[in-house]
């Protein structure tokens, strides 16, 4: 998901444990005076995300999705300063957790039933049957398993937004987060040029090219640029049912963070340092969108909650290419790519049969 309209997801697990992971075992947070050179990196990237995305040719692509890649050729070319490793943690952990908690404020309940029960139908429907055909096939594929559930998340739900907040109880690694927001950034991209040119082909009207746009499409963004081509219609209500199947991400989250409990449980690592099966920050989420569905937001405050969200998601992408390691990218060899490619032709594939049965 993009979260510029949008839209991720954390980090603590996924690094080495001369970061996050030894901090957080010793329950310590580093020093103040240590996390600035590393956050002012990952703000200076987020920062020129934002600046390319401004860009003639680039404005399709999120400021989130232009910082993580740039933070990879940083890091790639020039290397992450190791004063810096602290901040890069960081915004990886708390800057992270804390941006995910404002998407709550970009949700509301009158947007999920605006779309109606068939659409919500066709959604919820998309999205579980989405992820279990990918955790099934990257199972037959040899994909490993938290790799094929940041790509079966991805996809599915919201793009790199729920990549990153899926890996808060995957515990994935760096190179398998980036690989992930990889495919779902080609795979997103390949749909927004390619769905304008169908709604003809499958006789789709507006609400229905819309449905199908926002129920399949990975990132907000993506679907916006895709369905505003078949008319204003077709763009406000992707929206809406993009954002509602956004509003997915929390239960799925939840529901990923039991099943790793009782993997662990299962494995007798009861008293291990894996995280809780209800992260904290899935909570906030659901709070703030409660109050955003009870409580009007003046559009003043959401026109700076808005871009915040988004910058302070950029920096945590910025953080998370400052920890990739490209040689380690391509180690991982085809099947992954395969793997979020049959996803993508899947969850198309899918939601467009259920939309038609149901328009």
């Amino acid at each position: 998901m993009n979260v510029h309209a949008q839209s991720v997801s954390s980090a603590q697990p996924i690094f080495p444990p001369h970061t996050v992971l030894a901090a957080d075992r010793h329950h310590a947070s580093p020093r103040p005076t240590a996390v600035w050179p590393g956050l002012v990196l990952t703000a200076a990237i987020a920062g020129g995300g934002f600046a390319l995305h401004a860009l003639p040719g680039l404005a399709l692509f999120s400021p989130m999705i232009l910082s993580i890649i740039a933070g990879i050729i940083f890091h790639n070319a020039i290397g992450t300063p190791s004063r810096a490793k602290a901040g890069v943690a960081f915004s990886l952990r708390r800057i992270l957790r804390f941006a995910i908690i404002l998407l709550g404020l970009q949700l509301t309940a009158q947007e999920a039933i605006n779309v109606g029960a068939s659409g919500i139908a066709v959604i919820a429907l998309t999205l579980v049957a989405t992820f279990l055909f990918t955790t099934w096939l990257g199972r037959v594929i040899g994909v490993d398993r938290k790799l094929t559930e940041l790509i079966a998340a991805g996809t599915s739900i919201c793009g790199a937004s729920a990549v990153i907040a899926t890996n808060t109880v995957v515990q994935a690694r760096d190179e398998d987060v980036a690989y992930a927001i990889a495919c779902v950034t080609v795979f997103g991209s390949i749909a927004m040029f390619v769905y304008p040119m169908l709604p003809a082909l499958f006789d789709l009207n507006a609400r229905a090219f819309g449905l199908w746009s926002g129920a399949s499409i990975h990132e907000i963004a993506q679907v916006v640029a895709a369905a505003c081509q078949d008319g204003k219609q077709a763009g406000e209500f992707a929206t809406i049912a993009k954002l509602s199947r956004v509003m997915m991400l929390a239960p799925t989250v939840i529901v990923l963070g039991l099943m790793a409990a009782r993997q662990a449980s299962r494995h007798g690592h009861t008293h291990s340092h894996a995280k809780p099966p209800l992260p904290w920050f899935v909570l906030g989420f659901v709070a703030l969108a409660i109050v955003n569905s009870a409580v009007t937001i003046p559009s003043e405050a959401r026109d700076v909650i808005v871009p915040a969200t988004t910058f302070l998601l950029s920096m945590a992408l910025a953080a998370m290419g400052l920890e990739t390691d490209i040689s380690k990218l391509k180690a991982m060899g085809i099947r992954p790519f395969l793997l979020g490619l049959s996803a993508f032709v899947f969850i198309a594939g899918f939601s467009l049969m259920l939309v038609k049965m149901t328009t």
